[in-house]
């Protein structure tokens, strides 16, 4: 079996519909865990893969571990086994701590986002040189690719990685849902603000990759006296563009102190 995917939640659930709706892996060759029995049978049924106990984990070559870092140090006991090579998406459990926990180098840390329940996500991947030696850091890379784009990163970035990308989707959905309610506080329907909002947030993010900076983007947008330039000003006067910095700065602190955690 070439995968064990541990915790089977939207992100498990993304990787497994990616990986076998793009023929990475063929279904037969994934193993699912997860302590809700229902969802997983159900899972399994629908895509092919198969149910796992506990006792049949050490048959994958590589495990996925997609669980809350929080509970990381309880299932150690049973996760660890020879010759496997481990992934983990736990935000803030770096790599010394999958070593020391896991007791093999064959693991890679990565950090996807949200949108790869959609075939878009952003997700980092680093490891040390045995995993590279041992294929993980590739097969990582096959993996992710197939619901986004993924980014070798150095390690001291990634909980940086999280603060911005990993958090970034619900920083846009408060964006929408505030530009969405100045729509209604002048008189929209809320129905249509929140249709135009989301579609907006697509079209500008189309808009930015075409552009060398986002500041262009504004720019363009923001002519002589109008009305997008009141706009601005008046986000600006609120601290809006300081009030991102900050959030950013404080999920990324956030990561590393989920990180000291695993420490205890």
């Amino acid at each position: 079996m070439e995968l064990a995917i541990v915790g089977v939640g939207k992100l498990g659930l993304a990787l497994l519909e990616g990986v076998t709706s793009r023929g990475v892996l063929p279904p037969g060759e994934i193993g699912l865990i997860d302590t809700h029995t229902e969802r997983v049978n159900e899972l399994a049924a629908r895509t092919g893969a198969r149910v796992l106990q506990l006792s049949e984990l050490a048959q994958a070559r590589r495990v996925l571990v997609s669980l809350q870092p929080r509970v990381f140090p309880e299932v150690t006991e049973w996760l660890a086994h020879e010759n496997t090579g481990y992934i983990s998406t736990m935000a803030g459990v770096n790599v010394s701590t999958l070593v020391r926990r896991l007791g093999t180098k064959r693991v890679v840390r990565v950090m996807p986002n949200l949108a790869a329940t959609i075939g878009h996500s952003q997700t980092a991947i680093t490891g040390p040189k045995e995993a590279e030696d041992a294929g993980d850091l590739a097969f990582a890379h096959r993996l992710f690719e197939a619901v986004g784009d993924a980014y070798d990163l150095p390690e001291h970035l990634f909980n940086v990685f999280t603060g911005m990308s990993a958090s970034g989707p619900g920083y846009m959905g408060l964006v929408a849902d505030a530009l969405a309610d100045g729509a209604v506080r002048m008189g929209m329907a809320r129905p249509l603000a929140r249709e135009l909002a989301a579609k907006l947030m697509v079209a500008s993010g189309h808009l930015l990759q075409q552009r060398a900076h986002p500041g262009l983007l504004k720019d363009e947008v923001s002519s002589p006296g109008g009305t997008t330039i009141a706009g601005i000003e008046s986000l600006e006067e609120a601290g809006v563009r300081g009030a991102f910095i900050k959030a950013v700065a404080a999920a990324s602190r956030r990561a590393t102190e989920l990180g000291r955690d695993q420490d205890d």
